[in-house]
């Protein structure tokens, strides 16, 4: 896949997401919502970080398994139960995607909900990435 990052010098400067991302490739992946839900169907992490981290592995699991890696991610967008407490754990939700998927970012937006699927979820994320061509298969 090819991305080109666009952050126009008009709008404010972004942290941490990219107001545009232009990607070119041969296969759309739609990821599915994903919340730090472990691998027997219960919430991990007592805070939002946590959940984060888990959501965030979760979401590039699922990407990592279609061929991609974080810097094919076009989109993602961040369900949270609590602008506020995303706002003031800003800096370490930063750190922990730098860690996770590098500084390519893609377009972004958090939108605050009432409640998630599971009530004990406090962040959900999905996404969309763009990727090359499938590796090939020998015949």
């Amino acid at each position: 896949m090819s991305a080109e990052r666009v952050n126009p010098p008009e709008l404010s400067p972004p942290a941490g997401f990219s107001h545009a991302v232009v990607a070119t490739g041969e296969r759309v992946v739609f990821l599915a919502g994903q919340t730090a839900l472990d691998t027997e169907g219960k919430i991990v992490g007592e805070g939002l970080p946590e959940q984060f981290e888990r959501a965030l592995t979760n979401l590039l699991t699922a990407l990592r398994h279609c061929g991609g890696t974080p810097a094919d991610l076009a989109r993602v967008t961040v369900h949270a139960t609590d602008v506020a407490d995303y706002r003031a754990h800003a800096p370490r939700l930063g750190r922990i995607w730098r860690d996770l998927a590098g500084r390519d970012y893609p377009a972004m937006a958090v939108v605050e909900v009432v409640r998630l699927w599971d009530e004990e979820a406090l962040v959900e994320l999905d996404g969309i990435a763009v990727l090359g061509p499938p590796p090939s298969t020998p015949h």
